[in-house]
């Protein structure tokens, strides 16, 4: 009983989430309610309630499970590749894979993640977790390579890499390109851009912009 009862209560939040991304899709995000969201998977409004406390919990549900299939996706790369340009393309690439069966839904909601004040927000606190567990990708990118960078560089160069990744799903978004034909060519021509200014960083003559942009980070963050 004690093993039989976790698994239904992840298989029921499981048709949960699949539930309200189908509605999402077909009716849009604004459109959708709770109730809606618990009669089509079958479940109480009650229980719908007892799993997630808003529409926005299974947004946030969606960026984890998300995030769990990037993580495995990327596997493959980080454990063959030692060179930086090979490993950032390998994440960037499996990013877009996995994205790719969203993409419909992903153009109804972003109007709302881009929000400031949205827990949507990629941002915001509520998105925290799976922020971190994106930074922490990019970090294993980084300290799993060849490269040789200054310390304090090092050390932020992975919430740039997430940041250069988000600029590369925003161009997604409205890609309508078969197949997102379109943004798989963004990341094979910037990604050797990318690797350049950072092996660039190791130049004498541009050490002391590295660090401006270190300060300027830090300041920022705090």
């Amino acid at each position: 009983m004690t093993q039989t009862r976790p698994a239904k209560s992840e298989r029921t939040r499981a048709l949960i989430v699949e539930t309200a991304l189908r509605l999402f899709r077909e009716r849009g995000y604004e459109a959708t309610t709770m109730r809606a969201i618990a009669k089509e998977a079958g479940v109480s409004v009650g229980n719908a309630y007892y799993y997630f406390g808003s529409k926005e919990e299974l947004i946030q549900a969606y960026y984890d499970e998300l995030q769990e299939e990037h993580q495995a996706a990327c596997r493959a790369v980080l454990e063959s590749e030692r060179d930086f340009a090979p490993r950032l393309l390998g994440v960037l690439k499996a990013r877009v894979d996995t994205m790719i069966p969203y993409h419909q839904f992903a153009g109804k909601f972003f109007k709302f993640a881009a929000e400031p004040t949205s827990p949507l927000n990629p941002f915001s606190a509520e998105s925290g977790p799976a922020r971190a567990a994106a930074i922490a990708i990019y970090r294993e990118v980084v300290d799993g390579s060849t490269l040789k960078l200054d310390p304090d560089f090092r050390a932020e160069l992975p919430e740039l890499l997430w940041l250069y990744s988000m600029g590369i799903v925003l161009y997604w978004v409205h890609d309508s390109s078969p197949g997102c034909r379109k943004t798989y060519l963004l990341i094979e021509r910037t990604v050797p851009l990318v690797d350049k200014m950072v092996a660039m960083s190791r130049l004498p003559v541009l050490r002391s912009v590295t660090r401006e942009l270190v300060e300027i980070i830090r300041e920022v963050r705090a």
